[in-house]
C-alpha cells in the first residue's frame, strides 16, 4: 500500500483463541444481479472459478488504520468476515500484521500473534499466504527510525529481522514482498525516505533478497510497488534494477503491481505489455493490492454508471494478468467496503472493493468471477495455462 505510519497496540490473547474457520455451505444464487447477494455454493466462489494454478486473494483486514476505527479487530472478531474470507479466496495477504511496526514493535521483542493466526487460518482453509513486507520506508517502529545506530548495527538489525520473520514462516509463505516501494514516481531511489537505502546504500536491497532466500529457499521473492502498472519511469527503473540483479545472481523471483486505481483516471491500458516484459526476464508477476476507488460525495452512493466503470477496471486488470503466463497470483486489497483503507486516505473517494459493508456482491465481484470462469473454461482441454508456483 501507499506509505503511511501508525502506532501499534497489543491484542488480547483470548481474542486470538477465537475460532477462525470458515462456515458451512448453503443455498446458491445465480450470477444474475437480481439474485440473492450471497452464495455459499462451492461452484459460485471466486476461488472455485479460477483456472488451475491461479490463486485469487485478498488482504486480511487488521492493524494500520483499523486501530483507529470504532470497531474491534476485523479478522479476530468479525465471524461473517472470516467466513467470506475463507469461502471466496485461495490466497491471503496480511494487510498490516507483518509490517515492521506491528510484528517488531521493540528492538528485542517480536509480536507474532496476529501473523501466526492468519497463517494458521490459511492452512486450515487450504489457502496460500503472501508475506508483506520486509524492507520499506514506511510503517517502521519509532525505535528503528529514531534510534542512534551505526551502519553495522543497522545492517545487523535488518538481517536479523528478515532471518527471524521469514524463517519463522519457512514453508508457509508462497510469496514475499521483500522490497516495497523503493522508487519514487520519477524512478529515483528513495534515498532520503528509506532508512535502509539512506544509511546503508542501494546494495542493501540485494542483501535483503539474499537473506530472505537463505531463510526460506522455496519462497518466491518479489519487488512490489504502486504506480508501476504502466510502462513509465518508475517501472523502467525496476526493469533496469532487476536485470542488473539477475546478472549478479541475486535471488529475485517476481515483480508485482499493486493496482490502487481510481475511476477519475484512465485505465492503464499497457498493463499486460508491462507485465510481459518482466515475464520475459524469467520473473513471475502478480497483481497484489487491487482496489478501484470512486468519487462519491459524503452521504451518497455510487451510481450504476460508476459501478459499471469500476467493474470494467477490475475485469481489465484481471484479464491483463491472465494474459501473462507467469502471472499466477491476483490479490484485491480487501473485499468489503466495511474495512477499506480508501476513505481514510482519499477524501471524497471510496466504495473501492467488490462487496458492500454487508458483504453484498457488487458488479465488480461478478466481473471477476465471470472472467475467471471464462479463463478456466478456455483452459479446459489445453492443459493449465499458468505455471504452478
Amino acid at each position: 500500500m501507499r506509505p503511511f505510519r501508525f502506532a501499534t497496540v497489543a491484542l488480547a490473547t483470548a481474542a486470538l483463541a477465537l475460532p477462525l474457520l470458515g462456515g458451512a455451505a448453503s443455498a446458491a444464487p445465480s450470477g444474475d444481479p437480481k439474485s440473492p447477494p450471497h452464495s455459499h455454493a462451492s461452484h459460485d466462489r471466486l476461488r472455485a472459478a479460477a483456472p488451475e494454478g491461479f490463486v485469487i486473494g485478498t488482504a486480511v483486514a487488521g492493524g494500520g488504520h483499523h486501530l483507529e476505527q470504532d470497531y474491534p479487530d476485523p479478522f479476530t472478531y468479525d465471524k461473517e468476515y472470516r467466513k467470506v474470507l475463507a469461502r471466496e479466496f485461495s490466497s491471503v495477504s496480511p494487510e498490516n500484521q507483518m509490517k515492521w511496526d506491528y510484528i517488531h514493535p521493540e528492538r528485542d521483542r517480536y509480536d507474532f500473534g496476529q501473523a501466526d493466526a492468519i497463517v494458521e487460518f490459511a492452512r486450515k482453509n487450504h489457502q496460500v499466504v503472501r508475506g508483506h513486507t520486509l524492507l520499506w520506508h514506511s510503517q517502521n517502529p519509532a525505535w528503528l527510525e529514531n534510534g542512534d545506530f551505526t551502519k553495522e548495527e543497522l545492517r545487523g538489525i535488518l538481517r536479523e529481522h528478515i532471518t527471524t520473520v521469514v524463517g519463522r514462516y519457512k514453508g508457509k509463505i508462497q510469496q514475499w514482498d521483500v522490497a516495497n516501494e523503493i522508487f519514487d514516481d520519477q524512478g529515483n531511489l528513495r534515498t532520503q525516505e528509506n532508512i535502509w537505502i539512506r544509511e546503508l546504500g542501494p546494495e542493501i536491497v540485494a542483501d535483503a533478497f539474499r537473506w530472505a532466500h537463505k531463510a526460506d529457499p522455496k519462497a518466491k521473492l518479489f519487488f512490489n510497488d504502486f504506480n508501476v502498472e504502466s510502462v513509465n519511469a518508475k517501472s523502467d527503473a525496476y526493469y533496469a534494477l532487476v536485470k542488473d540483479l539477475l546478472k549478479q545472481r541475486v535471488p529475485v523471483h517476481g515483480f508485482s503491481v499493486q493496482g490502487h486505481l481510481s475511476t477519475r483516471y484512465g485505465f492503464p491500458g499497457d498493463l499486460a505489455d508491462n507485465l510481459h516484459r518482466f515475464d520475459a526476464l524469467g520473473l513471475e508477476t502478480a497483481v497484489t493490492e487491487l482496489d478501484v476507488r470512486m468519487d462519491v460525495p459524503e452521504g451518497s452512493q455510487p451510481t450504476p454508471a460508476q459501478e459499471k466503470q469500476q467493474a470494467e477496471y477490475y475485469q481489465r486488470t484481471l484479464e491483463a494478468c491472465l494474459d501473462v503466463e507467469g502471472c499466477n497470483s491476483f490479490t484485491i486489497w480487501g473485499f468489503t467496503d466495511k474495512y477499506s483503507w480508501v476513505p481514510v486516505f482519499f477524501e471524497g473517494e471510496g466504495f473501492a472493493t467488490v462487496m458492500t459493508d454487508d458483504f453484498d456482491r457488487k458488479p465488480a465481484y461478478y466481473a471477476l468471477r465471470d472472467t475467471l470462469k471464462d479463463a478456466r473454461h478456455d483452459d479446459c482441454g489445453k492443459g493449465p495455462k499458468h505455471r504452478k508456483h
